[in-house]
């Protein structure tokens, strides 16, 4: 699970850092990457993110580097051990003890004891050479395509190539910026299969628990490299990711190849949930809209939505009950299977970014004002 406030509304102005940033910004950035994130009691009342279960115990991340855990069903919260002060935008768990945190500067942090501790695996500068690499391999490949080529072919090709060739350049240009592109969300597999996603197209997986990665971004679609912010596996093994300008992929042989889906809208979505029903998947995003899809996103129909609110994450209850939740304290509730949702605002009004349910019916959600217990609807406990 993961996602984000930090993904739209508030991210995208880190996202243009990498045009802006001046150099002693860029140190600062490299300071966040280095510097272990704060203890504070007040972690659990600031801005968090995205939220995971390991096992019976829930785990959350957010600004500044914070982690924290609850074995008690959010009674109480302890602070994480983390080496970096970045903002983090993701975390998943393959297993009850492994798990896996993204942000920021491009950071990729890993636990393998259930969440207590983090160690740091991958920083933006070591995803843009494997992207450099990545690129400079494919316009080899295009160049030799085209000295075989028919002549017919010639001009399309070598457009291409200066289309790889720009890509390039670009990426070049961030590397000597630094670390600034963010990773968005993560998904994994296993102890040991994964992927990450982000911002401008970035796209890595690993099958070794993330001691080597692998650059998967020529693998889609994506020439424009728009923001990927979502990737989930749905009911049925099929995995999901949403993005930008209404990018939607989807992979049927675990994350091997990839095929772009028509999508349904243009504008960003944000978030990818899995229905709890073989091949189902919903995607949601800028202003509430809603999708649903029965065939893995061959075909899709709107889900209406009283709302209007954007939408960040949602999560599926063991009861079947689907809750979507959102910026303006957005909190939706589906109990036929993703069909229609009912809308509830909180009075706080404060943006929600991720949710978790409780054995019964009660809720954690989590977001800019930290983690908050309510009802199934999103209402203060009376």
């Amino acid at each position: 699970m993961a996602k984000r406030l930090m993904r739209n509304t508030l991210g995208a102005a880190c996202f243009g850092l990498s045009m802006t940033m001046a150099a002693p910004q860029v140190l600062a950035l490299a300071d966040i990457i280095e510097k272990p994130s704060m203890p504070t009691d007040l972690a659990p009342e600031n801005l968090l993110t995205d939220a995971d279960r390991a096992g019976d115990r829930i785990v959350a991340a957010g600004e500044r580097g914070h982690i924290i855990f609850s074995d008690n069903g959010g009674d109480s919260w302890t602070q994480a051990e983390v080496p970096v002060s970045v903002t983090l935008t993701g975390i998943d768990f393959g297993t009850d003890n492994h798990g896996w945190a993204v942000g920021h500067s491009g950071v990729v942090l890993h636990s393998s004891d259930a969440g207590e501790t983090w160690d740091l695996q991958l920083t933006g500068i070591d995803a843009a050479e494997l992207a450099i690499a990545s690129r400079q391999e494919q316009i080899e490949a295009m160049e030799a395509r085209i000295e075989e080529a028919p002549e017919e072919e010639v001009d399309d090709l070598e457009w291409a190539l200066d289309d790889l060739i720009f890509s390039l350049e670009n990426m070049e240009a961030d590397l000597e910026i630094g670390p600034v592109n963010p990773f968005l969300d993560v998904w994994f597999e296993n102890e040991s299969h994964g992927f990450v996603v982000g911002a401008y197209g970035m796209f890595l997986r690993t099958t070794d628990g993330g001691q080597t990665w692998q650059d998967m971004g020529p693998q889609l679609d994506n020439p424009r490299s728009f923001h990927l912010n979502s990737i989930v596996q749905i009911t049925g093994g099929a995995l999901v990711i949403a993005g930008e300008a209404g990018q939607i992929f989807v992979s049927v042989d675990n994350g091997d190849t990839w095929e772009q889906r028509e999508s349904p809208y243009e504008g960003s979505l944000f978030g990818a949930l899995g229905t709890g029903n073989v091949n189902e998947v919903l995607v949601f995003g800028l202003r509430g809209t809603t999708f649903k899809s029965t065939d893995m996103g061959k075909s899709w129909k709107v889900v209406p939505n009283e709302g209007g609110a954007t939408l960040n994450d949602g999560v599926v209850a063991e009861d079947g009950r689907i809750t979507l939740v959102g910026n303006s304290g957005a909190v939706l509730m589906s109990s036929d299977g993703g069909e229609s949702f009912r809308p509830y605002f909180r009075d706080d009004r404060e943006g929600v970014m991720d949710v978790v349910p409780l054995p019964g019916t009660d809720l954690l959600i989590f977001g800019e004002g930290g983690v908050k217990l309510t009802d199934a609807r999103g209402r203060n406990p009376q």
